[in-house]
């Protein structure tokens, strides 16, 4: 059995790898940044998709987003919304239909042309979020993904996808928290400053 200073140790350089594999990939997160920077000025939306603690980061990104990330960067509030949040909604959608097509139906209702789903899933295989970035890029929405190292079948029904390396769900949310606060900063100081 292992020690406490061990089981540290282990997962410590577990997190440096998940890290280390998101700084490998920055090329795909400027692309990222910048699809969104250009859907946000050609008036588009970022729609925000995940389960569990995905569904925690989901709702995290949008308020860095509406919100701020930053304390004195003035700009405007940026159009996000985490499709995680309405029970009434999802609730009536799992009632009236099946609960994996949550949110697909809110894609279906909300997702036009030149907006762009956010989609986070660390195993890259839940259904609910598949089904929802195939109805989005049927709308012509871009699809962005965030999964674990493979990238699951949400790299391939993504535009782009950030593969994290990591085994288990909280190493590979980690890296997903650093990759998409880099990209909320880069989206923050591009509209700076603007009213």
């Amino acid at each position: 059995m292992k020690t406490v200073n061990e089981t540290f140790e282990q997962q410590l350089a577990n997190h440096q790898r998940a890290i280390e594999s998101v700084c490998r990939q920055k090329p795909t997160l400027e692309t990222m940044a910048q699809w969104m920077i250009d859907a946000l000025h050609q008036g588009g939306r970022i729609y925000l998709i995940g389960n569990g603690g995905s569904a925690a980061d989901s709702q995290h990104i949008a308020a860095e987003l509406i919100s701020r990330l930053r304390p004195g960067r003035e700009r405007p509030a940026l159009p996000a919304v985490a499709l995680t949040t309405d029970t009434s909604i999802l609730t009536a959608i799992g009632n009236d239909y099946d609960f994996k097509l949550g949110f697909r139906r809110q894609v279906e209702g909300l997702v036009r042309e030149g907006d762009i789903l956010w989609a986070l899933s660390t195993s890259g295989n839940s259904e609910n979020v598949l089904l929802a970035a195939e109805e989005a890029r049927k709308r012509g929405a871009k699809v962005v993904g965030f999964a674990g190292r493979t990238g699951g079948r949400l790299a391939g029904a993504s535009d782009l996808c950030l593969c994290v390396d990591g085994e288990t769900s909280d190493r590979i949310q980690e890296g997903h928290q650093v990759a998409y606060h880099l990209i909320c900063d880069i989206i923050e100081r591009a509209f700076c400053g603007r009213t």
